[in-house]
C-alpha cells in the first residue's frame, strides 16, 4: 500500500468524526446556524491564505516535476477557493477584513507552517485538508442541501477538478519518500486540527 494509501485508510474515522460534528450536519441539511457559518468562513479565510504560504514554501523545495504542481494548487487557492469565500462572505455578511485567527486557526496555521519546513513533513501535514475536504464534499454531495449557499459549498469540494489536486499530492508524498510513522504522526495531527477547526469562535 503506498504512503498516501495509507494516510487515507488511517485517516477515515477522522472523516466519519467531521461528518457527525454539529456545524457539518448543519451545512448537510441546510439549516446551519449563519452566524456559525459566517465566523466559520472568516476563519477559512485567513487559514487559507497561510494554506497559500504553506503551498509557497514546498514549492521552494520542490523537485523540478512538481515545481508546477505546487505552484498551481497556490494559484487554485488563492484565486479560486478564496474568491469562493469572497462570494460567500457578502452573502453570510462575513468581514473578512477585520477577521482575527481563533485558537483552532491559530494552531492549524501554525503547525502547517512548521511542518512545511521538510517537504515530506510537510506534504503529510497538510493533505488532511486536501484529501479531508474532497472526501467530505464527496459525501454530502451523495445528498446535497436544498439551500443554494451551502450547496455551492458542498459542489465547490465535490467538484472533480478538486479532487485531481487531492490526487496531485498523494502522488508527490508517495514519490517524496518520507518516513512512514513520521508521516502518519503528522497527518493525525492534521486530521485532528481539522476536526478542532468545526468549533468555531462565536
Amino acid at each position: 500500500m503506498s504512503l498516501a494509501a495509507h494516510l487515507e485508510k488511517t485517516g477515515l474515522s477522522l472523516v466519519e468524526e467531521q461528518l457527525e460534528h454539529p456545524t457539518v450536519t448543519g451545512i448537510a441539511r441546510g439549516d446551519l446556524d449563519v452566524a456559525v457559518f459566517r465566523s466559520w468562513l472568516e476563519q477559512d479565510y485567513l487559514f487559507l491564505l497561510d494554506y497559500v504560504r504553506v503551498f509557497s514554501r514546498l514549492a521552494w523545495q520542490a523537485p523540478d516535476a512538481h515545481l508546477g504542481d505546487l505552484v498551481d494548487l497556490a494559484h487554485a487557492t488563492f484565486h479560486d477557493e478564496l474568491e469562493l469565500h469572497r462570494s460567500l462572505s457578502a452573502e453570510f455578511g462575513a468581514d473578512l477584513a477585520g477577521a482575527k485567527k481563533g485558537p483552532a486557526c491559530a494552531a492549524y496555521t501554525a503547525f502547517l507552517l512548521d511542518s512545511a519546513a521538510s517537504y515530506a513533513e510537510g506534504l503529510a501535514a497538510l493533505y488532511p485538508c486536501m484529501w479531508g475536504y474532497s472526501t467530505l464534499g464527496r459525501r454530502l454531495a451523495e445528498n446535497p442541501p436544498a439551500e443554494p449557499r451551502y450547496r455551492r459549498w458542498v459542489d465547490t469540494y465535490a467538484d472533480p477538478g478538486f479532487a485531481e489536486l487531492t490526487r496531485r499530492i498523494a502522488q508527490m508524498i508517495d514519490e517524496a519518500g518520507g518516513d512512514r510513522e513520521r508521516s502518519e504522526v503528522l497527518f493525525l495531527e492534521g486530521m485532528r486540527h481539522e476536526i478542532a477547526f468545526w468549533d468555531v469562535p462565536l
